[in-house]
């Protein structure tokens, strides 16, 4: 049991969780718009958000990140190494006008990490902008990359849909948000710093209820994927509701942030036994 709990820790710590997230999105994305995702696209998102939230997350700084003095760090390390690889693999074979994009959010995660002048704030230091670079990031990443990667116009559904991940990601985000309310600088003016406890929680639940009505402004909305984000709103609320200021270990890390995955489940198991997306 002890070293089930220890690979389970690490699942976590290496970012693997987290990339399965952005994966299951990814796979959302393509059963709304009805399109076969690119295996190359899915599989360099996934192996690059490993590499990226752990340079993130252990080393800003280039000299952290290669010379680590901890065993399981360096593990970690290993992982992130071999994951970089494997994503080097795959981008070869995305086209030019995805890589552009990719460039243009990799280069809003460097300026969310590391501060580009000296005695510069990175965007992550900067008061109240955190949740909105990474929602924005990961709204490119899941919503406006797949629909460029598969020649699909970015027209006003795919516009709609980046709205809704938008929002959906600051949603998830704020559990993180009160579990680190007693860790954080004042100075980062998170949600909860500014508006309290309770008041951020309603904003949670207004933002899932937004997340779930914006889908009245598609065009040609199909009955399962009204379906899907009224189950979505659901989980979103119960997430809400059960988010505490003194939470339990893994009820962000695990449970939250394994939320898109079970939707992505979830709508998989929808699309099997009633009529296709479209």
């Amino acid at each position: 049991m002890y070293y089930l709990k220890r690979l389970f820790d690490f699942y976590l710590d290496s970012s693997i969780h987290t990339a399965l997230a952005v994966f299951a999105l990814i796979e959302v994305t393509g059963i709304f718009f009805g399109i076969n995702r690119d295996h190359n696209f899915s599989y360099l998102v996934f192996f690059g958000t490993i590499v990226c939230y752990n340079f993130v997350k252990y080393g800003v700084e280039a000299r952290k990140y290669i010379l680590v003095s901890s065993t399981y760090q360096r593990y970690i390390q290993i992982v992130s190494f071999l994951a970089g690889a494997i994503a080097l693999y795959h981008a070869f074979y995305i086209t030019l006008n995805v890589w552009m994009g990719i460039g243009l959010l990799l280069l809003l995660t460097c300026l969310y990490a590391i501060p580009m002048l000296p005695r510069a704030k990175n965007l992550r230091s900067l008061g109240g902008l955190k949740i909105f670079v990474v929602a924005l990031v990961w709204a490119g990443v899941t919503v406006v990359l797949p629909a460029i990667s598969e020649k699909l116009p970015v027209d006003w559904n795919v516009v709609i849909e980046g709205v809704q991940r938008f929002i959906l990601v600051l949603v998830l985000m704020i559990p993180f948000e009160i579990r680190d309310l007693k860790y954080d600088n004042r100075d980062l003016r998170t949600l909860p710093q500014r508006f309290g406890f309770i008041n951020t929680k309603l904003m949670g639940a207004l933002g899932a209820l937004l997340f779930f009505l914006g889908t009245f402004f598609k065009e040609n909305v199909a009955y399962l994927e009204l379906l899907g984000k009224g189950i979505m709103l659901l989980l979103l609320w119960v997430m809400i509701y059960r988010t505490k200021k003194m939470q339990s270990k893994y009820f962000a890390s695990f449970w939250v942030e394994g939320i898109p995955v079970l939707w992505w489940l979830l709508l998989l198991m929808l699309q099997q036994k009633s009529l296709p997306f479209s």
